[in-house]
């Protein structure tokens, strides 16, 4: 076998504050990749004979952010404070957010809940004598239905639903209920049914008890006076727990309902099929069930995206290319709402870290709200800093002041909140085609969207402002969507709306649009304009249809067709003139996040690039005395995968395995003669025993390593194994160096 190094791991950043991110540590890769220039511009595959050259990096290979105002100072301190007062808001109405969408089931819930109770208390109220005895009341078959609540998550993982499941308990203890959780370990076939009656008494005594006896249960339930309220069970999801023990849980529970009346409701992963496979036939016999619909995966997402990244995105947003990924990662790699959030806060956490001054308008809204007056503070970091930020000088601010911080805010609100405002009804449109929010996102944060009017809609658009062309020299721009994209998807989806959706989307864009006025007259006057069929009606002819009780069927098909091009020339028209990516704003380097590169090694990693480096600075990695004198050059000692691995960079793509070989054979053997010999002559001239040289070593030990350091590289796919037809050479790949 070769020889193994031991593993090191490198030290985590320096910038990540324990007392904030502590439960962010797990997510970030042990090795982080070197630092590089994003406008450096690299081959991956070369087909010169030419060494690997890695870039520069710094001793723990981590990327240093901005170097001008360090820990410890004031500055340091001010973004972490902005780290935690946006994340506490930002996390405070993702909670908000994802307990609305179920506000509506976990009520209806509810309500059969009591109802299932008030039927089982409809059989008869248990005899004073029967109650005290320690055994389940023999009754009729009917009398031992278990009411089951079958709560559909449409998720395969259960990760996204243990917070929901958790609100569905608050909730129902707000109502009086009284909840006990069972998750999949209890219900497994190591802890049986006695681990499960023990976890109920555990949560509803709010005791330990070892023995696991449901007339304990019984007694606490009668003797508290608790039997004016039902007892549910929640069972997260049954797909994961072991089918006979369930089964016999239920049978059990059945058995008992009359004394302790029991709900139970369980989450359901898939289909409602999904509880004959689980459960035995004579269990699904004593249950009736009930079915609750949970919202999407998707539909939550939209939510959170909605009310983080759309309407509250003055604090902290997004660029592009993060938003792409971010899509990507949801779909592809995880699929959870859960590691979206995550994903989230650690490119909150780096933004805060990176960016010195992003602090500026989270502590300016502060100090607005509560008039501290330390905006002079904050003014004069900003002229220190404001020539590092390239978006100053790209997209000036209409009526620029210089860089008073009052503009500069009120610039990102405006644009806020119409960008915010045109891309949510974009999205009501998008709903009738199932076009979904962070696909609209994607698309419009796009920054190669945002383009210069040519010369003829410069004097057009100019024409219309009132603007002379004279007294206009800045470039305009304005937003230009994809044909096949997107946004041009729900602009175009407006044609096969039927009058009665029209109207209903109209109604929503004025809803929607109620914070930004210029836009909410625009929509008062089509919805009115649609009301009155043809546009030229006053309100009084609105008054008279009103009193005559016209069908508002007939009220809205008339003149249908030109309603719907006007609200698509509208709907258009907003997007070129409002729909300007934050990337495209001046100073967005304070609020926006754009570096994919550092989210995607924290959240994904780079294993096969990080493996590569740790073979070609094995030094940096393995800090012996031997390697660390002999910098340049290769040693026996050193592992056989380090030696195979660099004697590679000497090769192109294709390598020969016999001159690979003779290679490995002379580092192994002639190079350990020579190094053994300088040592000779350094040494002391005492009588030793002389270690066994690797010369004495026959070729078949060599070659036996020689196979092992190759197969080693094959597993890591740092290279491709021979092919029939070129069965002397081996094909090396490379990743991203």
């Amino acid at each position: 076998m070769a020889p193994s190094a031991a593993p090191v791991v490198e030290s985590p950043h320096q910038s990540t504050i324990e007392n904030i991110e502590s439960n962010l540590q797990p997510f970030y890769v042990l090795h982080k990749a070197s630092s590089r220039k994003i406008s450096r511009k690299s081959n991956l595959y070369e087909k010169s004979r030419k060494r690997t050259k890695l870039p520069p990096s710094n001793s723990n290979g981590i990327e240093n952010p901005e170097t001008d105002e360090r820990d410890g100072s004031p500055l340091e301190h001010l973004r972490m404070e902005a780290l935690e007062l946006v994340w506490s808001k930002m996390e405070t109405t993702i909670k908000d957010v994802l307990r609305d969408t179920n506000v509506k089931v976990f009520e209806d819930i509810c309500r059969w809940a009591y109802e299932s109770f008030s039927t089982i208390r409809s059989s008869g109220a248990p005899s004073s004598s029967s109650v005290t005895r320690p055994f389940p009341i023999v009754t009729r078959a009917d009398c031992k239905i278990l009411f089951a609540g079958l709560v559909l998550t449409k998720n395969m993982e259960v990760v996204d639903d243990l917070l929901s499941f958790e609100e569905l308990g608050f909730h129902l203890k707000s109502q009086g209920c009284h909840v006990a959780s069972l998750s999949s370990q209890e219900l497994s076939a190591k802890s049986s049914i006695g681990g499960c009656v023990r976890s109920l008494l555990r949560q509803l005594l709010k005791v330990t008890v070892d023995a696991a006896d449901m007339f304990i249960l019984a007694s606490w339930y009668r003797e508290q006076g608790y039997y004016d309220n039902p007892i549910v069970v929640i069972i997260e999801d049954i797909e994961r727990c072991c089918g006979s023990v369930l089964s016999d849980f239920i049978i059990m529970l059945s058995e008992w309902v009359i004394k302790i009346p029991i709900i139970l409701v369980m989450g359901v992963a898939t289909t409602i099929d999904a509880l004959a496979n689980v459960l035995h036939s004579n269990a699904l016999q004593q249950l009736c069930p009930c079915k609750f619909i949970l919202g999407s995966p998707a539909e939550r997402m939209d939510a959170v995206v909605e009310a983080v990244l759309v309407r509250h995105s003055c604090l902290f947003s997004i660029g592009h290319q993060v938003a792409v990924f971010l899509r990507k990662y949801f779909l592809n790699q995880d699929g959870t709402l859960t590691s979206f959030i995550r994903a989230m806060k650690i490119g909150c956490v780096q933004h805060f870290s990176m960016e010195p001054l992003s602090f500026m308008l989270p502590r300016l809204l502060v100090e607005e709200e509560n008039k501290d007056g330390n905006a002079a503070f904050l003014l004069d970091v900003l002229s220190k800093h404001a020539s590092d930020l390239l978006s100053n000088s790209r997209y000036p601010l209409a009526e620029r002041t210089g860089n008073d911080l009052g503009h500069i805010l009120s610039e990102l609100k405006r644009w806020q909140k119409g960008w915010s405002a045109v891309l949510l009804c974009l999205y009501e449109v998008g709903k009738f085609g199932k076009v979904q929010l962070l696909d609209l996102l994607c698309e419009a944060l796009d920054p190669q969207l945002f383009r210069p009017i040519t010369s003829e809609n410069s004097r057009i658009l100019q024409q219309g402002q009132g603007i002379s062309s004279s007294s206009s020299c800045e470039v305009q721009y304005q937003f230009s969507s994809r044909k096949d994209g997107y946004i041009c998807q729900a602009i175009g989806k407006l044609r096969d709306l039927p009058a009665e959706h029209l109207h209903k989307l109209l109604l929503s864009w004025e809803k929607i649009t109620g914070y930004v006025p210029e836009i909410h007259d625009k929509v008062k006057d089509l919805l009115l304009a649609f009301k009155l069929g043809d546009g030229k009606s006053s309100e009084k002819d609105i008054a008279d249809l009103a009193k005559r009780h016209a069908s508002r069927r007939d009220l809205f098909v008339k003149n249908s067709k030109p309603m719907i091009e006007k609200a698509e020339s509208f709907l258009s028209t907003l997007v070129s003139e409002h729909m300007r990516p934050i990337e495209c704003i001046p100073f967005h380097e304070l609020i926006c996040f754009k570096d994919v590169r550092k989210l995607q090694l924290a959240l994904i990693g780079d294993p096969r690039r990080r493996i590569q480096v740790d073979l070609l600075e094995f030094q940096k990695m393995i800090k012996c005395t031997c390697c660390s004198e002999n910098r340049n050059g290769l040693l026996p000692c050193t592992h056989d995968s380090t030696i195979m691995y660099n004697l590679a960079q000497e090769h192109g793509d294709l390598i020969n395995l016999h001159d690979w070989f003779q290679s490995f054979k002379t580092v192994v053997s002639h190079t350990h003669a020579k190094w053994n010999h300088r040592t000779k002559q350094c040494s002391t001239p005492k009588k030793r025993k002389d270690k066994p040289s690797l010369e004495n070593k026959s070729d078949a030990s060599v070659q036996a390593r020689f196979c092992t350091a190759v197969t080693e590289l094959q597993i890591t796919g740092l290279l491709r194994m021979p092919s029939k037809r070129r069965p002397d050479y081996v094909q090396r790949v490379a990743f991203g160096l």
